[in-house]
């Protein structure tokens, strides 16, 4: 049975943009503050219809590309049957089918075991909300 299950709410203010935005440093203090050098699991959560949480490569491009690759298969034009908001919404709202909105990450010794150029981000195509939260939960 496990000993520790610690969860706290972060809040990310995205812009006006589309962006990945790195959490891996905001998942490096909590687990710093919480984890007491266990071995555990940590869960990040998003609670919103239109945001994702991605591992992948940040700095190099990989964002931009993966930003590049959603405005490909996820359009934001007009075909979208969801039609509330600005144009092109609705695509917003399919992203989470492709960019799940949680992660479930190994903790060892108190500290995430990513690989070397993973990095744990919040995805984001809703231009009209800036303000988000992610619920980050240890249990070790």
């Amino acid at each position: 049975m496990p000993d520790t299950f610690t969860t706290d709410v972060i809040d990310i203010a995205t812009g006006t943009s589309e962006v990945v935005h790195d959490l891996t440093q905001d998942c490096a203090a909590f687990l710093r503050r919480v984890a007491g050098g266990q071995d555990g699991l940590l869960n990040v959560f998003t609670p919103h219809a239109t945001t994702g949480i991605a591992l992948i490569e940040t700095g190099a491009g990989s964002d931009d590309d993966l930003l590049a690759a959603l405005r490909d298969l996820l359009p934001p034009d007009n075909r979208w049957h969801h039609r509330h908001g600005p144009a092109g919404h609705g695509r917003d709202h399919v992203l989470p089918a492709l960019v799940p909105p949680h992660a479930t990450l190994p903790v060892v010794g108190g500290q995430l075991a990513l690989g070397t150029w993973q990095s744990v981000c919040l995805v984001d195509t809703n231009i009209a909300n800036p303000d988000r939260q992610v619920r980050l939960s240890f249990l070790g």
